[in-house]
């Protein structure tokens, strides 16, 4: 949440230097308050582990928020009872007409698969050609990151040597972005996937901004349209045994993986996993719903399509953090 301040509190104008939420009582007068509506596209099949995972760290924004489920309908779910996606979830056509704050689009274990070959991608694409006049900011996790990067720019996945896995350390590039907010300069971050992005073509993409990356994954937080498409390539929102789980169901389908990085004290699956990304993930989700709160119009019809963002305040200059860029060139 913002801080409200006098107009011309000389602190007003350092905190804003140092990228913290200040709101003058000019906006303030003006700001109308209503619940956020977020909608969640669930494609992993453990769907109540991953409502669980998101409802945690978007809990920690004191505005109310209006959570809806959404699922596919061109794929039926084999790992979450028919009963509880009857009851919880809605499809494409149930909210086509609706508008909404935020879209979170999560990750899907499909990418082995060509985007094409997979059996909902036609719909998957509706929506996220939807989301360009009906939501607005849009979210992507992992695969979904890979997707929207797909279908929105032509950004291709490259397949890895070895599947990634572990909680591997990430840097941030650009302090000055709105999602990196109260951010240490390193943070921690789990992964768990067989591919990655064609880092050449989605750095050289003038409409993509990489604002966070690792040395071992690659980018991992990328903005686009004033930060209404948002790509990260990792699972932040993860539990402490997510990766225990998927380690230990790829141990019994005969797999041979290899025990997920820095996740086991002294590299022994046998031991309680450390949790050591959970603040660096609520801060980062917080930051998210908070521009959300910022910048989307009181009434949601009134919103532009995504493209068309010169009304919104923050400031995307290609400019890097001087004080980052020069202690790590």
């Amino acid at each position: 949440m913002p801080i409200k301040v006098q107009n011309n509190l000389p602190a007003k104008y350092i905190l804003e230097s140092e990228n913290i939420f200040v709101m003058d009582e000019n906006r303030a007068i003006s700001q109308n308050i209503r619940p956020l509506k977020i909608v969640i596209l669930n494609l992993m099949p453990l769907k109540e582990d991953t409502e669980l995972d998101l409802l945690r760290v978007l809990s920690n924004f004191p505005i109310q928020t209006e959570i809806s489920f959404m699922k596919v309908s061109t794929y039926k779910s084999t790992h979450t009872s028919s009963s509880h996606l009857n009851e919880f979830y809605v499809e494409f056509k149930d909210i086509e007409a609706d508008y909404f704050d935020g879209l979170i689009i999560t990750g899907a274990p499909v990418e082995k698969m060509e985007f094409s070959e997979v059996d909902y991608w036609e719909e998957l694409c509706q929506i996220m050609d939807w989301s360009k006049t009906h939501v607005f900011s849009t979210f992507h996790i992992c695969w979904g990151a890979q997707a929207g990067l797909y279908h929105h720019y032509g950004i291709q996945k490259v397949r890895l040597e070895k599947k990634l896995s572990g909680v591997y350390k990430h840097r941030i590039l650009h302090r000055k972005k709105m999602l990196m907010r109260g951010m240490d300069d390193e943070f921690f971050v789990p992964q768990s996937r067989y591919t990655g992005v064609d880092e050449e073509a989605l750095r050289s993409n003038k409409e993509l901004y990489v604002v966070a990356d690792s040395e071992e994954c690659g980018s991992y937080l990328i903005l686009a349209c004033s930060s209404r498409q948002i790509f990260v390539t990792g699972h932040s929102e993860y539990d402490r045994y997510d990766l225990d789980k998927e380690y230990k169901r790829d141990l019994g389908k005969g797999l041979n993986p290899d025990i997920p990085v820095n996740y086991y004290p002294d590299n022994d699956p046998e031991k309680t996993p450390i949790l050591s990304w959970r603040s660096g993930s609520n801060c980062i989700y917080s930051n998210w719903l908070n521009f959300v709160y910022q910048e989307t119009p009181f009434v949601l019809e009134e919103m532009r399509p995504v493209g068309e963002d010169s009304y919104l305040r923050e400031d995307h200059s290609s400019e890097r953090d001087s004080t980052i860029s020069s202690r790590r060139n």
